[in-house]
């Protein structure tokens, strides 16, 4: 079975940027679409960016909307990250999750099947 792991993750100032990973493990990998979710203590999960593994739109949560670019290397079967102009609201605990059938809204945790351990981001105002 897919096994996601995140990584990366790390403490930066605001303003500054950091780039977190998702790999995933085992056999070459497929899947509908790929998507990062972020959680806050104390907050519910939130979407942050989708993107298709087989194509090329991506999407965003309106929080990181023009910060975040979420981009993936399928022969490294591993989707990235890239955060800019990071704000203390973007501290949070960073998940990876696969969408295996395309059923579903893209931004409803429900949607995926498969979610990494999460890599905490840190930033410091």
């Amino acid at each position: 079975q897919v096994q996601l792991v995140e990584s990366g993750g790390g403490l930066v100032q605001t303003g500054g940027s950091l780039r977190i990973s998702c790999a995933a493990s085992g056999h070459p990998f497929n899947c509908y679409a790929m998507a990062w979710f972020r959680q806050a203590p104390g907050t519910e999960r939130e979407f942050v960016a989708n993107v298709r593994w087989n194509g090329n739109n991506t999407y965003y949560g309106n929080s990181v909307k023009g910060r975040f670019t979420i981009s993936k290397d399928k022969v490294k079967n591993t989707v990235y990250l890239q955060m800019n102009s990071l704000k203390p609201e973007d501290t949070a605990v960073y998940y990876c999750a696969a969408d295996l059938t395309g059923w579903g809204l893209m931004e409803q945790e429900s949607t995926y099947y498969t979610w990494g351990q999460g890599t905490q981001v840190r930033v410091s105002s």
